[in-house]
């Protein structure tokens, strides 16, 4: 799934990741946590396609078995948005635009049918319990259901892995705790696999795996 060897990132003169390997097989939900500037953030952001290692010898990036450090950024764009999928922790739904208009957006930047992708969102929002929410603006509704209108728009294209970033950490605890178990119910049901940065110990503590980045590095 994914498959990663001598991750490094400098800025300048800063060496944040420090020869990263990493292995994530199909259906493991994996957190990662450390200190804040451990790492973490930047380190996902790579996998997630959205930055770009320094280059070293001995780099590797696999997703699906593609060959990530080979690809320019137009063929780079298209794999991300339909094999990936991007949860954050604001939920960065665009206001103008209802939650069911939000949930297409991915699956009208990859072209699809516009017939197919309403059909295909409104059975995800139903799925995730907001099929009467389905024409409202985020600004009507609350933080946990704009949070699942992210994970519905994040699942809409089918892809092979989630990535999170503090997900709930912008959430009451009752809505954080309902996030969190619905991570596990579309791991169980759908074989979703999940890449969660997280300063929640509960949810860090609930993953298949918990990595802990220390210092740009994996120290488990």
């Amino acid at each position: 799934m994914i498959q990663a060897k001598n991750l490094h990132k400098y800025y300048d003169s800063l060496h944040v990741l420090k020869g990263v390997d990493l292995l994530i097989k199909q259906g493991e939900i994996v957190s990662i946590v450390g200190a804040s500037g451990a790492g973490k953030t930047t380190l996902l952001q790579i996998l997630g396609t959205l930055d770009k290692p320094s280059a070293e010898n001995g780099i590797e990036l696999l997703i699906n078995n593609e060959d990530i450090t080979t690809m320019n950024d137009k063929t780079l764009s298209k794999f991300r948005n339909l094999n990936l999928g991007f949860i954050f922790q604001f939920h960065q739904l665009l206001p103008e635009f209802t939650a069911l208009e939000n949930v297409c957006i991915p699956a009208f930047i990859a072209n699809k049918p516009k017939h197919e992708t309403e059909a295909e969102a409104k059975k995800l929002l139903d799925y995730l319990g907001l099929s009467h929410r389905i024409n409202h603006k985020p600004n009507e509704l609350s933080g946990g259901e704009q949070q699942r209108v992210a994970v519905a728009r994040a699942l809409i294209n089918k892809p092979s892995i989630i990535f999170a970033d503090e997900p709930s950490g912008n959430l009451d605890t009752a809505s954080a705790e309902n996030l969190h178990q619905l991570f596990f119910k579309l791991r169980d049901e759908l074989g979703q696999t999940f890449v969660i940065v997280t300063h929640n110990e509960e949810l860090a503590n609930m993953a298949d795996r918990k990595l802990i980045m220390v210092d740009g590095q994996i120290s488990n």
